[in-house]
C-alpha cells in the first residue's frame, strides 16, 4: 500500500484489452504506486471499473478514480474507461511504457489478445514506426490459449513445454483455425507434444519476425503483452530474429497501462502549470485593482487623459464639420 501525501498528485493509465484489463497509478515523480491485471469481462466499462477500483484501493487516501489528477485510457476498450480525461492508442502507450522502463530498448514486439504489433521507439518514447497484423488470430494471445486447451494444460505449462524439445515439428497452417486442427491431428498421431509445441512457438516467432523487421528492429527487441511471459516463444524469437530479447524489470503485460499513466503525468503536469500561471495572473490583477482603488489612481489617470482626449474630440469634430461644409458647397455648384 502506498501512502498518500496531500501535496502529491496521482496519475492513472487503464489498458482495457480484449483479454486482460490492466491499470497503473503513478505519482508526480513517475513512481508506480499501484498495478492491477484482471481478466476482461464482456463489458469493457465494467472491466475498466473493476481494474481502476482495485488499483485505487492500493493507494492510501485515494478513494476513487475521479480523484486522479489525470487519467488516460488505452487498448481495445479505451473509449469506455470511466472518468478518463482522454484516450491514446495502445501502440503509443506501449512505446512510452517501455521507454520509461528501459530507455535503451528501441524496438518492441507486442503480442496482444487479438493482434501482433512491431513498434520502433524514438529517443523521447514516441512511436518512430510500427507494423501490425490484425487480420488473423494466429500468433495472438487467444491463439496460445486455444493451443493450451488443445494440449489439455495450463497456459504456463504450455509456454514452457517447448523448452524440453530435442526436435521441432513444423506447423504449416497459417490460419489459427487450421493450425489448431493440424495440432490436434499431430497429437492424435502420437507425436511428441513438446516438439509440436516447439513448432507452434517457431511458427509464431516467424510472424513476429515480419512485424519486427517492418518496424525496424535491429540489435535487440523486447516483448510486451501477456505473451511476453511465454519463455518458449521468447527463445524461438531469439532463434528466428538472431537478436537479443531484452527482459524488462517491470511486468511486460503492464506496459500499455504504464505508458498511459506516464502520458497522463506529462499532460496533467502541463495542465497544472497552466492553471498555476492563470492563478498568478488573477492574483496580480486583484492586487493591481486594490492598489488603483486605494490610491484613487483611476481618477488621477482619468484627469491626466481628459485634456488630450478632449482636444482630440474637438479636432475630430471640427474636421467632420469642415468636410461636411465642403460637400454642401460642391452640391450647390
Amino acid at each position: 500500500m502506498a501512502g498518500k501525501d496531500s501535496r502529491m498528485k496521482y496519475f492513472g493509465g487503464c489498458d482495457a484489452g480484449s483479454t486482460y484489463t490492466k491499470c497503473v497509478i503513478i505519482d508526480e515523480n513517475g513512481k508506480i504506486l499501484a498495478a492491477v491485471t484482471k481478466r476482461s469481462r464482456i463489458n469493457p466499462v465494467l472491466s475498466a471499473k473493476d481494474a481502476l477500483d482495485e488499483a485505487v484501493s492500493q493507494v492510501d487516501g485515494l478513494n476513487s478514480a475521479e480523484e486522479l489528477t489525470y487519467l488516460i485510457g488505452t487498448g481495445y476498450g479505451r473509449n469506455k474507461v470511466p472518468f478518463a480525461d482522454e484516450n491514446i492508442s495502445e501502440i503509443s502507450c506501449h512505446a512510452m511504457g517501455v521507454h520509461v522502463t528501459d530507455p535503451s530498448v528501441k524496438a518492441i514486439i507486442d503480442i496482444g489478445g487479438q493482434d501482433v504489433k512491431g513498434i520502433a521507439i524514438d529517443t523521447d518514447g514516441t512511436v518512430l514506426n510500427f507494423a501490425m497484423n490484425d487480420k488473423c488470430a494466429a500468433g495472438t494471445g487467444r491463439f496460445f490459449e486455444s493451443m493450451a486447451r488443445a494440449f489439455e494444460m495450463s497456459l504456463d505449462e504450455f509456454s514452457n513445454l517447448s523448452l524440453t524439445a530435442k526436435n521441432v515439428i513444423p506447423i504449416t497452417a497459417q490460419c489459427a483455425v487450421f493450425a489448431e486442427s493440424e495440432v490436434i491431428s499431430l497429437v492424435g498421431e502420437g507425436k511428441p507434444m513438446e516438439e509440436i509445441a516447439a513448432g507452434i512457438q517457431l511458427s509464431v516467432a516467424k510472424r513476429c519476425f515480419v512485424m519486427a523487421k517492418k518496424a525496424g528492429a535491429a540489435d535487440s527487441v523486447t516483448l510486451t503483452g501477456g505473451c511476453a511471459k511465454n519463455e518458449g516463444l521468447k527463445k524461438a524469437i531469439e532463434k528466428v530474429l538472431k537478436i537479443n530479447v531484452v527482459d524488462l524489470p517491470t511486468d511486460p503485460q503492464l506496459m500499455g497501462a504504464l505508458g498511459a499513466a506516464e502520458y497522463a503525468r506529462q499532460k496533467g503536469s502541463n495542465v497544472l502549470k497552466v492553471l498555476a500561471i492563470i492563478a498568478v495572473v488573477l492574483v496580480a490583477l486583484f492586487f493591481l485593482t486594490l492598489v488603483i482603488y486605494f490610491f484613487n489612481l483611476d481618477m488621477k489617470f482619468a484627469a491626466v487623459l481628459i485634456k488630450p482626449l478632449t482636444a482630440y474630440y474637438n479636432w475630430s469634430k471640427n474636421r467632420r464639420e469642415v468636410k461636411k461644409k465642403k460637400e454642401q458647397d460642391t452640391q450647390k455648384e
